[in-house]
């Protein structure tokens, strides 16, 4: 039975005349096309060992009330309605773009996403280390979702805010920015690219950004890296006229498969021989390059991003050890109250990533956890591919000194 695809799209002017921020009249269930589904990628499967840490114990709202202090805000989800407690002002509107993000979940897969109460960091570093939960006296760690994580911590990915755009940077929806990268990729061929590793933002964000600056050009040395400095409220004030993503793609970083690995502490060695060997080994390095594109154009589309949200919210609240209430001081939230009061590039960004239908299929089904041996052995292989490259890199170096003594 095929249904009728409804669309819902984002009416500002019924809204503002009925007086109401956020309408009653969302689908709330979910009714696809399709029963048969595929199995998710495989990268899916660290959904399970992000939540690992709670597989025992559950999540308690004791460990929420812990966690506040680490959140910048609170998101409750009851009844397919989402409500958000704001705890502290986050760095420009990534908590907008986010949220944002979690209702067109619920407007892809209606009905399908259930109660559910987590708490969010939208910051740049880590901020649950795992040293500080162990132990015979430990307490439990809070769960905190983050767009970031590590062996060292806790924190439980989600993806990034710049799926919908970051619209201080002026980067588009990912569907939007990839058609973009595409076709600025086409512009220059392989071959004609400039030999150099290629980097530019804001250095003054991060130690191994600054750390990285000294090995851009100097009249001491040439560390075949070209490293630009981003001064953004210039390129406010020039409408982003020369800061187009899309165009920076004349510039070309050999990866090893999907990247080639550069060491913290050894960067401007590291980077250059990495130029070196791209450049001596073009058709390798083409190869990689075309497989690192492949798996961003084919893997990583905004349905997996949304399949993989749902994946780890819906196992996330299979941890919950209570049920989830909507706080007193929270405040309920839809693509009305969101977008309509947004101007300029936000609001247009928030309307270009707008889901309109629900999904015509399921979501793909998530595969098992990895075995702990399969893990071990998936970290031995980057281990040992690191130290290939690094094995690579030594005898490089060593031929460059004899030859210049």
């Amino acid at each position: 039975m095929h249904h009728e695809r409804v669309e819902f799209p984002l009416n500002c002017s019924v809204a503002a005349l009925q007086g109401k921020k956020c309408p009653n009249k969302y689908p709330s269930v979910f009714e696809p096309d399709e029963s048969s589904t595929e199995t998710c990628s495989d990268y899916f499967r660290w959904i399970h060992q992000d939540l690992q840490q709670w597989k025992t114990s559950g999540i308690t709202e004791d460990m929420i009330e812990r966690g506040k202090a680490s959140a910048h805000f609170r998101l409750v989800i009851v009844g397919g309605n989402v409500y958000v407690e704001k705890y502290t002002r986050p760095y420009q509107t990534r908590d907008v773009f986010t949220k944002w993000g979690i209702l067109q979940l619920l407007r892809l897969y209606p009905g399908k996403v259930p109660d559910l109460d987590l708490l969010f960091y939208s910051g740049d570093e880590t901020k649950i280390m795992r040293s500080d939960y162990q132990g015979p006296n430990s307490t439990l760690a809070p769960p905190l979702f983050h767009y970031c994580g590590s062996e060292e911590t806790l924190d439980i990915v989600f993806p990034d805010w710049t799926f919908w755009g970051w619209a201080e940077v002026n980067i588009m929806p990912w569907e939007d920015m990839l058609r973009a990268i595409k076709k600025g990729r086409k512009r220059t061929k392989w071959e004609q690219r400039e030999p150099y590793a290629f980097w530019k933002g804001n250095p003054h964000v991060a130690k191994n950004r600054l750390d990285l600056m000294k090995c851009n050009l100097s009249d001491q040395y040439d560390w075949n890296v070209r490293l630009y400095y981003k001064n953004w409220s210039k390129v406010v004030d020039e409408g982003f006229n020369y800061s187009k993503l899309e165009d920076q793609c004349t510039y070309s970083m050999v990866p090893m498969q999907h990247y080639w690995p550069i060491r913290r502490q050894d960067k401007c060695r590291d980077l250059k021989f990495a130029v070196e060997w791209g450049n001596n080994h073009t058709q390798q390095a083409q190869d990689i390059g075309k497989a690192g594109s492949k798996f961003i154009e084919e893997i990583l589309t905004m349905r997996n991003v949304y399949d993989y949200m749902f994946h780890l919210l819906n196992e996330y609240s299979k941890l919950l050890k209570y049920k989830p209430t909507v706080p007193s001081k929270a405040r309920r939230i839809c693509v009305e109250s969101m977008a309509c009061k947004q101007k300029g590039v936000w609001k247009e960004f928030l309307f270009q990533s707008l889901v309109k239908s629900p999904s015509h299929k399921p979501p793909c089904e998530l595969p098992p956890p990895y075995e702990p041996q399969a893990i071990q052995a998936s970290m031995d292989k980057i281990d040992n591919v690191d130290k290939q490259v690094e094995n690579w890199g030594n005898v490089y170096w060593n031929k460059l000194n004899e030859t210049n003594q």
